[in-house]
């Protein structure tokens, strides 16, 4: 019988592997149902390797996808790099003399780079130099530093490393003022500098230094411009460029500087007090200029409805006379009928007043002596103001005599010594004549120590007996004053809170109470 049993079917060729370039990604896999026999999966030799491994997608993406996902993350800033470089290099150069070479060639390619002159990073030479050099920036310069809108679109990267260079040159050369002797021409060139960083800061030159940043409102940086401003001053052989003429025209008067004038005044003479002299007036005027005006826009005491206003165009109050006429309205002619007009009174009252102002002697008064004598010689020419002015440490001295001359007054004091309250009560008590119409300003830190209580007992009399008391601790835009905490809340509970900040408010005070 012939064997029919069929030979076996050869077996199939087992699947070639795929390929990697063709290897499914995660994100491509197939779904369980169609997923890749035992014969088809990759071979170790096409598996990826771990640094070609797809990054995983982010979970608020839905879906596969199929292209390359890329894994290399975003690199720095390169404008946040070099803006970072300029600001290690000012930082570097503020807290530590010695120059660091690393520091110094990264911040020359920076500013080379964006095309500002290498002449920024040398700390000798001042701002006004560099203008003059390149007239081109000090447009740039002024506003540089205000506070700016926020920009609708993206930052101009490259514009802030441009104000990074300039900003650190400013600061650079105000704040580093190093050690040592400090001669007439530098304090001129920091005074400069400074200038040019207020004004970079929106402010005026010496808007947040001294006496003028008091009417000014200054900001914050002005009690530091001035404590470096009078570092450098007490650094200056300042009886050596006194004597000199050519140094002492390079002077910028300043309120260190007067307070210095002031404190060494009985050691000059000759030409040296004639430069003193000059100086003190200078700043006087200026500050004096300053004061008048703050005194004119103040509001200018009480109206006095006693007489008729003026029935000018200008004195016209056109809401009254609206509302008192509308009882005259015709709705069918839509006309208002006006019977009489109302004007505004504009008098004010007259009143003979006396001023008297009580100045503290002490070294750490000295911005608000200033302040306020020359105040007092500005009201003391208004019409019908009587101004007494009293000094004192553990003296007093009536400066009445001279309260029209703030400069004569303030050659007349002396600064420093001790301090003696009462004495100065009872110089100052005999000149109220009428308390009603006398305003009383005291300037003092009150620190009196064991005659505390006795100066305290006397301001309470003159206060309850109708006087009006202003203490003032300071008027300065700084407001570093300090006052005797046990004064300060004994004024409070009395309802006349001490006057620290800015002079203004003094200004105001006064104006209302004499005017």
């Amino acid at each position: 019988m012939t064997d029919t049993t069929l030979p076996p079917e050869p077996a199939l060729p087992p699947e070639p592997a795929l390929p990697p370039e063709s290897a499914p990604t995660p994100e491509s896999a197939p779904t369980p149902e169609s997923a890749l026999t035992p014969e088809s999966a990759l071979t170790p030799e096409s598996a990826p390797t771990p640094e070609s491994a797809p990054t995983p997608e982010p979970a608020h993406e839905t879906g596969p996808t199929t292209g390359p996902v890329s894994s290399a993350p975003a690199g720095p800033d390169p404008h946040d790099n070099r803006r970072q470089v300029l600001y290690w290099r000012l930082l570097a150069r503020l807290f530590d003399p010695e120059e660091q070479a690393a520091l110094e060639s990264a911040s020359l390619a920076v500013v080379e780079d964006i095309g500002l002159p290498s002449a920024l990073l040398d700390p000798g030479a001042s701002v006004d130099s560099v203008v003059q050099r390149h007239p081109e920036l000090a447009d740039e310069l002024d506003g540089l530093m205000a506070p700016r809108p926020e920009p609708d679109g993206a930052r101009d990267r490259a514009a802030e490393v441009r104000r990074a260079a300039l900003a650190s040159k400013l600061l650079l050369n105000v704040f580093s003022t190093g050690s040592g002797t400090v001669s007439a021409g530098q304090l001129a060139r920091w005074q400069s500098d400074a200038g040019r960083l207020e004004r970079a800061l929106g402010s005026p030159p010496g808007g947040l230094r001294g006496a003028r940043a008091a009417a000014l409102d200054g900001g914050g940086l002005g009690p530091e411009l001035g404590a470096i401003e009078a570092d450098l001053v007490q650094r200056m052989h300042l009886r050596e460029v006194l004597a000199d003429p050519a140094l002492a025209a390079r002077l910028t008067p300043s309120m260190s500087l007067i307070e210095q004038l002031l404190r060494d005044k009985g050691n000059l003479s000759g030409v040296a007090l004639a430069n003193a002299k000059a100086l003190i007036r200078r700043y006087v005027e200026e500050v004096a200029q300053v004061l008048r005006t703050q005194v004119e826009k103040a509001t200018a005491g009480e109206l006095d409805r006693s007489v008729p206003p003026k029935r000018v165009f200008r004195n016209l109050d056109l809401d009254r006379t609206i509302w008192k006429n509308l009882t005259n309205w015709s709705p069918e002619e839509e006309r208002l009928y006006v019977d009489r007009l109302y004007y505004r009174h504009t008098v004010r009252r007259t009143t003979p007043q006396r001023l008297v102002v009580v100045v503290d002697q002490s070294g750490s008064m000295v911005d608000s002596m200033v302040n306020c004598t020359i105040l007092a010689s500005i009201f003391a020419g208004l019409p019908k103001v009587d101004v007494h002015l009293i000094a004192y440490d553990t003296r007093a001295i009536d400066l009445t005599p001279w309260v029209h001359d703030p400069f004569d007054v303030l050659l007349r004091t002396n600064l420093g010594g001790g301090n003696d309250g009462p004495v100065a009560m009872a110089m100052a008590r005999p000149k109220i004549a009428e308390p009603k119409n006398t305003v009383m300003v005291w300037i003092s830190d009150f620190y009196e120590f064991d005659r505390s209580q006795p100066l305290f007992e006397g301001i309470e009399e003159v206060h309850r007996s109708g006087v009006r008391f202003i203490p003032v601790g300071s008027v300065t835009s700084s407001g570093r004053q300090e006052v005797n905490p046990w004064f300060r809340e004994r004024f409070k509970a009395l309802g006349t809170p001490v006057i620290s900040g800015h002079i203004d408010k003094l200004v105001h005070e006064l104006k209302t109470f004499l005017t």
